[in-house]
Protein backbone atom coordinates (compact mmCIF):
# COMPACT_ATOMS: atom_id res chain seq x y z
CA UNK A 1 0.00 0.00 0.00
CA UNK A 2 1.37 3.29 -1.19
CA UNK A 3 1.72 5.65 2.20
CA UNK A 4 -0.17 8.74 2.41
CA UNK A 5 0.99 12.28 2.72
CA UNK A 6 1.30 13.22 7.26
CA UNK A 7 -0.40 16.30 7.86
CA UNK A 8 -3.29 17.11 10.80
CA UNK A 9 -5.98 15.94 7.98
CA UNK A 10 -4.70 12.97 6.83
CA UNK A 11 -3.54 11.96 10.77
CA UNK A 12 -5.96 11.65 13.81
CA UNK A 13 -3.94 13.99 15.69
CA UNK A 14 -5.01 16.89 17.75
CA UNK A 15 -5.59 20.34 16.47
CA UNK A 16 -2.36 22.89 16.93
CA UNK A 17 -1.93 23.62 20.06
CA UNK A 18 -2.03 28.02 20.82
CA UNK A 19 1.34 28.99 20.22
CA UNK A 20 2.89 29.88 23.73
CA UNK A 21 6.68 28.54 23.44
CA UNK A 22 8.83 30.30 21.19
CA UNK A 23 12.18 28.22 20.03
CA UNK A 24 15.26 28.91 18.17
CA UNK A 25 16.98 25.91 16.52
CA UNK A 26 14.16 23.81 14.72
CA UNK A 27 16.83 20.37 14.67
CA UNK A 28 16.51 16.73 15.21
CA UNK A 29 17.46 16.99 18.94
CA UNK A 30 14.62 19.90 19.89
CA UNK A 31 12.00 17.45 18.22
CA UNK A 32 13.50 14.79 20.08
CA UNK A 33 13.71 16.52 23.27
CA UNK A 34 11.78 19.72 23.98
CA UNK A 35 8.97 18.77 21.67
CA UNK A 36 7.97 15.34 22.80
CA UNK A 37 8.48 16.46 27.10
CA UNK A 38 5.91 18.92 25.70
CA UNK A 39 3.50 16.53 24.46
CA UNK A 40 4.01 14.45 26.82
CA UNK A 41 2.76 16.94 29.59
CA UNK A 42 -0.57 17.90 28.32
CA UNK A 43 -3.13 17.04 30.90
CA UNK A 44 -5.38 16.09 28.05
CA UNK A 45 -3.70 15.15 24.63
CA UNK A 46 -7.10 15.57 22.85
CA UNK A 47 -7.03 19.81 23.85
CA UNK A 48 -3.48 20.82 24.25
CA UNK A 49 -2.39 23.98 25.73
CA UNK A 50 1.16 24.64 24.63
CA UNK A 51 2.67 24.68 21.32
CA UNK A 52 5.56 26.01 19.85
CA UNK A 53 6.13 28.42 17.25
CA UNK A 54 10.05 27.02 16.43
CA UNK A 55 12.62 28.69 13.79
CA UNK A 56 15.39 27.01 12.32
CA UNK A 57 18.98 27.93 12.82
CA UNK A 58 20.03 28.69 9.06
CA UNK A 59 18.16 27.47 5.72
CA UNK A 60 14.51 27.16 5.71
CA UNK A 61 14.15 23.61 4.64
CA UNK A 62 13.28 22.07 7.38
CA UNK A 63 10.34 24.66 8.47
CA UNK A 64 9.45 24.46 4.94
CA UNK A 65 8.78 20.56 5.22
CA UNK A 66 7.06 20.23 8.27
CA UNK A 67 4.98 23.21 7.41
CA UNK A 68 4.00 21.21 4.21
CA UNK A 69 2.95 18.48 7.41
CA UNK A 70 0.93 20.99 9.63
CA UNK A 71 4.13 20.71 12.46
CA UNK A 72 3.28 16.72 12.34
CA UNK A 73 6.90 14.51 12.24
CA UNK A 74 7.11 10.84 13.09
CA UNK A 75 9.98 10.08 16.03
CA UNK A 76 11.32 7.03 15.46
CA UNK A 77 12.56 5.84 19.14
CA UNK A 78 14.64 2.93 18.41
CA UNK A 79 15.76 0.39 21.23
CA UNK A 80 18.12 -2.17 20.66
CA UNK A 81 15.39 -4.94 19.28
CA UNK A 82 12.77 -2.50 18.19
CA UNK A 83 11.02 0.59 16.72
CA UNK A 84 8.29 2.33 18.36
CA UNK A 85 6.86 5.47 15.99
CA UNK A 86 4.83 8.23 17.17
CA UNK A 87 3.64 11.28 15.33
CA UNK A 88 4.17 14.45 17.18
CA UNK A 89 2.39 17.40 17.37
CA UNK A 90 3.28 19.81 19.76
CA UNK A 91 4.50 22.04 17.18
CA UNK A 92 2.20 24.38 15.89
CA UNK A 93 3.84 26.74 13.72
CA UNK A 94 7.43 26.05 12.04
CA UNK A 95 9.03 28.60 10.79
CA UNK A 96 12.40 30.02 8.95
CA UNK A 97 15.31 31.53 10.84
CA UNK A 98 14.87 34.44 8.76
CA UNK A 99 11.15 35.15 9.77
CA UNK A 100 11.79 37.78 12.28
CA UNK A 101 8.55 39.84 12.05
CA UNK A 102 6.85 36.77 12.77
CA UNK A 103 9.24 36.23 15.77
CA UNK A 104 9.12 39.18 17.43
CA UNK A 105 5.19 39.59 16.84
CA UNK A 106 5.27 36.72 19.44
CA UNK A 107 8.01 37.80 21.76
CA UNK A 108 5.75 40.81 21.92
CA UNK A 109 2.41 38.90 22.59
CA UNK A 110 1.30 38.53 26.31
CA UNK A 111 0.61 34.76 25.83
CA UNK A 112 4.28 33.60 24.71
CA UNK A 113 5.08 32.14 28.55
CA UNK A 114 8.59 30.77 27.33
CA UNK A 115 11.73 30.75 25.01
CA UNK A 116 13.52 27.72 24.32
CA UNK A 117 16.57 27.30 22.68
CA UNK A 118 18.80 24.89 20.79
CA UNK A 119 21.35 27.21 19.24
CA UNK A 120 24.88 25.50 19.95
CA UNK A 121 27.87 26.57 22.35
CA UNK A 122 29.66 28.17 19.28
CA UNK A 123 26.12 30.52 18.77
CA UNK A 124 26.10 32.46 21.94
CA UNK A 125 28.99 34.30 20.33
CA UNK A 126 30.92 34.71 24.03
CA UNK A 127 34.07 35.45 25.32
CA UNK A 128 36.33 33.87 27.83
CA UNK A 129 34.70 32.21 30.69
CA UNK A 130 31.04 32.74 28.87
CA UNK A 131 31.89 36.66 29.27
CA UNK A 132 30.02 39.21 27.01
CA UNK A 133 32.27 40.54 24.52
CA UNK A 134 30.98 43.57 22.33
CA UNK A 135 34.21 42.77 20.21
CA UNK A 136 33.81 39.53 19.07
CA UNK A 137 32.63 39.44 15.14
CA UNK A 138 29.05 38.33 14.83
CA UNK A 139 28.31 40.61 18.36
CA UNK A 140 30.20 43.67 16.76
CA UNK A 141 28.09 43.10 13.68
CA UNK A 142 24.78 42.81 15.08
CA UNK A 143 25.53 46.07 17.53
CA UNK A 144 26.30 48.28 14.47
CA UNK A 145 23.37 46.94 12.60
CA UNK A 146 21.21 47.38 15.67
CA UNK A 147 21.93 50.91 16.86
CA UNK A 148 20.38 52.36 14.36
CA UNK A 149 16.91 50.94 15.73
CA UNK A 150 18.15 52.01 19.62
CA UNK A 151 19.10 55.63 18.72
CA UNK A 152 18.22 58.28 21.08
CA UNK A 153 15.76 55.87 22.86
CA UNK A 154 13.72 55.20 19.76
CA UNK A 155 12.90 51.64 19.07
CA UNK A 156 11.89 50.58 15.36
CA UNK A 157 11.43 47.13 14.07
CA UNK A 158 11.48 48.65 10.52
CA UNK A 159 14.62 49.46 11.02
CA UNK A 160 16.45 46.53 11.87
CA UNK A 161 16.62 43.79 8.93
CA UNK A 162 17.47 40.09 10.22
CA UNK A 163 20.31 40.16 12.72
CA UNK A 164 22.94 37.36 12.65
CA UNK A 165 23.02 35.98 15.95
CA UNK A 166 20.34 34.41 18.06
CA UNK A 167 20.84 36.86 20.96
CA UNK A 168 20.49 39.45 18.84
CA UNK A 169 17.20 38.69 17.19
CA UNK A 170 15.99 37.77 21.12
CA UNK A 171 17.22 41.32 22.43
CA UNK A 172 14.93 43.13 19.37
CA UNK A 173 12.43 40.54 20.55
CA UNK A 174 12.24 41.68 23.77
CA UNK A 175 12.05 45.40 23.29
CA UNK A 176 9.53 44.77 21.63
CA UNK A 177 8.06 43.06 24.38
CA UNK A 178 8.75 45.64 26.86
CA UNK A 179 7.33 48.21 24.40
CA UNK A 180 3.71 46.46 24.82
CA UNK A 181 4.02 45.64 28.64
CA UNK A 182 3.43 42.04 27.82
CA UNK A 183 5.29 41.02 31.00
CA UNK A 184 7.63 38.63 32.12
CA UNK A 185 8.76 35.43 30.25
CA UNK A 186 11.45 33.24 30.71
CA UNK A 187 14.21 31.91 28.49
CA UNK A 188 15.52 28.47 28.93
CA UNK A 189 18.90 27.07 27.53
CA UNK A 190 18.69 23.59 26.00
CA UNK A 191 22.49 24.05 24.65
CA UNK A 192 24.58 21.09 25.96
CA UNK A 193 27.17 22.80 27.81
CA UNK A 194 27.68 23.57 31.49
CA UNK A 195 26.04 27.09 33.07
CA UNK A 196 23.56 27.33 29.88
CA UNK A 197 22.01 29.84 31.65
CA UNK A 198 24.78 31.46 32.14
CA UNK A 199 25.23 31.77 28.65
CA UNK A 200 22.11 32.65 27.40
CA UNK A 201 21.86 35.54 30.21
CA UNK A 202 25.10 37.13 29.40
CA UNK A 203 24.74 37.23 25.12
CA UNK A 204 21.35 37.81 25.94
CA UNK A 205 21.67 41.08 28.70
CA UNK A 206 25.00 41.66 27.45
CA UNK A 207 24.08 42.14 24.02
CA UNK A 208 20.81 44.68 25.66
CA UNK A 209 22.50 46.65 27.87
CA UNK A 210 25.44 47.93 25.14
CA UNK A 211 22.50 48.89 23.32
CA UNK A 212 20.60 50.70 25.78
CA UNK A 213 21.42 50.78 29.55
CA UNK A 214 17.30 51.12 29.97
CA UNK A 215 16.80 47.58 28.45
CA UNK A 216 19.30 45.83 30.07
CA UNK A 217 17.97 46.41 33.27
CA UNK A 218 14.53 45.81 32.03
CA UNK A 219 15.79 42.72 30.93
CA UNK A 220 17.35 42.12 34.32
CA UNK A 221 14.21 42.57 36.54
CA UNK A 222 11.79 40.80 33.72
CA UNK A 223 13.50 38.09 31.99
CA UNK A 224 14.33 34.80 33.80
CA UNK A 225 17.30 32.55 32.56
CA UNK A 226 16.76 28.66 33.68
CA UNK A 227 19.33 26.35 33.51
CA UNK A 228 19.32 22.59 32.69
CA UNK A 229 20.99 19.83 31.86
CA UNK A 230 19.54 17.77 29.12
CA UNK A 231 20.20 13.99 27.31
CA UNK A 232 18.94 12.07 24.65
CA UNK A 233 21.19 10.61 21.52
CA UNK A 234 19.82 11.66 18.61
CA UNK A 235 21.59 11.02 15.17
CA UNK A 236 21.22 13.02 11.55
CA UNK A 237 18.21 11.66 10.01
CA UNK A 238 19.25 9.20 7.24
CA UNK A 239 17.50 8.77 4.07
CA UNK A 240 16.77 4.87 5.11
CA UNK A 241 14.98 6.54 8.03
CA UNK A 242 12.45 7.66 5.89
CA UNK A 243 11.29 4.36 4.20
CA UNK A 244 11.64 2.73 7.60
CA UNK A 245 8.83 4.82 8.82
CA UNK A 246 6.84 5.06 5.96
CA UNK A 247 6.72 0.95 6.43
CA UNK A 248 5.73 1.58 10.63
CA UNK A 249 3.25 4.22 10.01
CA UNK A 250 1.36 4.14 6.63
CA UNK A 251 2.91 8.02 6.27
CA UNK A 252 5.00 9.42 3.66
CA UNK A 253 6.67 11.54 6.35
CA UNK A 254 9.67 13.82 4.85
CA UNK A 255 10.73 15.18 8.09
CA UNK A 256 11.35 12.25 11.10
CA UNK A 257 13.43 12.10 13.61
CA UNK A 258 15.56 8.80 15.31
CA UNK A 259 16.19 8.80 18.64
CA UNK A 260 17.13 6.75 22.19
CA UNK A 261 14.65 5.44 24.41
CA UNK A 262 16.52 7.37 27.14
CA UNK A 263 15.84 10.73 28.05
CA UNK A 264 16.41 13.38 30.56
CA UNK A 265 15.77 17.13 31.41
CA UNK A 266 16.81 18.93 34.58
CA UNK A 267 15.81 22.42 35.08
CA UNK A 268 16.65 25.30 37.44
CA UNK A 269 14.89 28.60 37.58
CA UNK A 270 11.37 30.35 37.58
CA UNK A 271 9.16 30.38 34.72
CA UNK A 272 7.48 33.90 35.93
CA UNK A 273 4.58 33.61 33.11
CA UNK A 274 3.65 29.97 33.51
CA UNK A 275 5.41 26.92 31.74
CA UNK A 276 3.67 23.25 30.50
CA UNK A 277 3.97 20.46 33.29
CA UNK A 278 6.46 18.84 31.69
CA UNK A 279 7.66 16.60 34.93
CA UNK A 280 4.25 14.37 34.02
CA UNK A 281 6.96 13.51 31.22
CA UNK A 282 9.71 12.79 33.66
CA UNK A 283 11.67 16.51 33.72
CA UNK A 284 12.74 17.12 36.84
CA UNK A 285 13.00 20.50 38.41
CA UNK A 286 15.78 21.04 41.38
CA UNK A 287 17.66 23.70 43.09
CA UNK A 288 21.19 23.17 42.50
CA UNK A 289 21.67 22.27 38.47
CA UNK A 290 25.61 21.86 39.67
CA UNK A 291 25.82 17.77 40.19
CA UNK A 292 23.52 17.02 37.18
CA UNK A 293 25.34 19.18 34.64
CA UNK A 294 28.37 17.11 36.15
CA UNK A 295 27.22 13.79 36.05
CA UNK A 296 26.26 14.46 32.14
CA UNK A 297 29.19 16.15 31.22
CA UNK A 298 31.78 15.06 33.10
CA UNK A 299 30.87 11.47 34.16
CA UNK A 300 33.48 12.40 37.11
CA UNK A 301 32.96 13.69 40.51
CA UNK A 302 30.46 11.30 42.11
CA UNK A 303 30.37 8.39 39.55
CA UNK A 304 31.20 5.45 42.17
CA UNK A 305 27.81 6.96 43.85
CA UNK A 306 25.70 6.60 40.66
CA UNK A 307 25.66 3.29 39.28
CA UNK A 308 22.18 2.86 38.04
CA UNK A 309 23.26 5.84 36.15
CA UNK A 310 26.48 4.65 35.02
CA UNK A 311 24.83 0.62 33.51
CA UNK A 312 22.35 2.75 31.81
CA UNK A 313 24.97 4.83 30.06
CA UNK A 314 26.65 1.85 28.97
CA UNK A 315 22.82 0.37 27.68
CA UNK A 316 22.58 3.52 25.80
CA UNK A 317 26.14 3.14 24.02
CA UNK A 318 25.70 -0.29 23.34
CA UNK A 319 22.77 -0.05 21.56
CA UNK A 320 23.39 -1.22 18.08
CA UNK A 321 20.37 0.52 16.22
CA UNK A 322 21.48 4.11 16.94
CA UNK A 323 24.22 5.67 14.26
CA UNK A 324 25.38 8.86 16.12
CA UNK A 325 27.88 9.53 13.46
CA UNK A 326 31.36 10.36 14.61
CA UNK A 327 31.46 13.45 12.25
CA UNK A 328 28.16 14.77 13.48
CA UNK A 329 29.78 14.80 17.09
CA UNK A 330 33.31 16.44 16.14
CA UNK A 331 31.83 19.45 14.49
CA UNK A 332 32.64 22.55 16.75
CA UNK A 333 35.11 20.39 18.15
CA UNK A 334 37.10 24.00 20.07
CA UNK A 335 33.74 25.02 21.52
CA UNK A 336 33.14 21.74 22.51
CA UNK A 337 36.06 21.03 24.18
CA UNK A 338 36.28 24.43 25.83
CA UNK A 339 33.04 23.00 27.61
CA UNK A 340 33.58 19.23 28.07
CA UNK A 341 37.28 18.84 28.32
CA UNK A 342 38.84 22.01 30.13
CA UNK A 343 36.52 22.15 32.64
CA UNK A 344 37.63 18.23 33.78
CA UNK A 345 41.54 19.21 32.84
CA UNK A 346 41.69 22.41 35.36
CA UNK A 347 39.33 20.52 38.07
CA UNK A 348 42.52 19.42 40.30
CA UNK A 349 42.84 15.81 38.66
CA UNK A 350 44.68 13.82 36.70
CA UNK A 351 42.65 14.61 33.49
CA UNK A 352 44.06 11.69 32.01
CA UNK A 353 40.71 11.27 29.98
CA UNK A 354 40.04 15.22 29.20
CA UNK A 355 43.90 15.57 28.08
CA UNK A 356 42.96 12.33 25.55
CA UNK A 357 40.56 14.38 24.18
CA UNK A 358 42.14 17.51 23.54
CA UNK A 359 45.00 15.42 22.22
CA UNK A 360 42.73 13.21 19.98
CA UNK A 361 41.43 17.45 18.35
CA UNK A 362 45.51 18.12 17.41
CA UNK A 363 45.81 14.84 15.67
CA UNK A 364 42.56 15.32 13.89
CA UNK A 365 43.34 18.71 13.17
CA UNK A 366 46.64 18.20 11.66
CA UNK A 367 47.06 18.55 7.97
CA UNK A 368 43.20 19.97 7.22
CA UNK A 369 42.55 22.81 4.95
CA UNK A 370 38.48 22.42 6.36
CA UNK A 371 36.52 22.03 9.10
CA UNK A 372 33.02 21.83 10.48
CA UNK A 373 33.80 24.59 13.26
CA UNK A 374 32.26 28.14 13.79
CA UNK A 375 36.11 28.96 14.40
CA UNK A 376 37.99 27.13 11.96
CA UNK A 377 39.91 29.45 10.47
CA UNK A 378 41.70 30.35 14.08
CA UNK A 379 41.58 26.45 14.69
CA UNK A 380 43.90 26.01 10.99
CA UNK A 381 45.74 28.95 11.69
CA UNK A 382 46.98 27.25 15.18
CA UNK A 383 47.67 24.18 13.22
CA UNK A 384 49.81 25.45 11.06
CA UNK A 385 51.89 27.03 14.00
CA UNK A 386 55.60 26.18 14.90
CA UNK A 387 54.35 25.37 18.54
CA UNK A 388 51.28 23.88 17.26
CA UNK A 389 50.56 22.01 20.32
CA UNK A 390 50.61 24.92 22.88
CA UNK A 391 48.86 27.29 20.29
CA UNK A 392 45.73 25.06 20.10
CA UNK A 393 45.99 24.53 23.78
CA UNK A 394 45.86 28.43 23.88
CA UNK A 395 42.39 28.74 22.21
CA UNK A 396 40.86 26.52 24.52
CA UNK A 397 42.36 27.88 27.54
CA UNK A 398 45.19 30.49 27.67
CA UNK A 399 46.09 29.76 31.34
CA UNK A 400 46.55 25.87 30.41
CA UNK A 401 48.72 26.68 27.09
CA UNK A 402 50.82 28.38 30.02
CA UNK A 403 51.17 25.23 31.96
CA UNK A 404 54.59 23.03 30.44
CA UNK A 405 53.03 19.57 32.40
CA UNK A 406 50.20 20.30 30.52
CA UNK A 407 50.98 21.12 26.82
CA UNK A 408 53.89 17.68 27.97
CA UNK A 409 50.59 15.79 28.90
CA UNK A 410 48.78 16.26 25.77
CA UNK A 411 52.11 16.25 23.42
CA UNK A 412 52.65 12.81 24.48
CA UNK A 413 49.32 11.69 24.69
CA UNK A 414 48.85 12.90 20.59
CA UNK A 415 52.17 11.31 19.69
CA UNK A 416 50.90 7.90 21.50
CA UNK A 417 47.81 8.29 19.36
CA UNK A 418 50.11 8.87 16.45
CA UNK A 419 51.44 5.78 16.69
Amino acid sequence: MRAQPLNRTTHPQAPAAPVRIVHLGLGAFHRAHQLWYTQHSEADPSDPQWGFASFTGRSPRMSDLLSAQDGLFTLMVRGPESDEPEIIGALSDPRAADDVRRLWELLAAPSTAVVTLTITEAACNLGPELSFDAAEETVAADLETLRAAFAAGSFDTDAVGVPASPAAKLVVGLAARRAAEAGPIAVVSCDNLSANDRAAHHAIQGLAAELDPQLGQWIERSVSFVGTSIDRITPATEDFLLDDVAQATGFADQAPVVTEPFSSWVLQGEFPAGRPEWERAGAVFVEDLEPFERRKLWLLNGAHSLPAYREALLERFENPRIRHNLAQIAGDGLTKLQMRAVPVLKAGRSGEIAARMIAAWTVYVDGRDELSDSRAEQVLEASRSEDRIRSLVGLLDAQLAEQPEVIEQITDLAQALRD
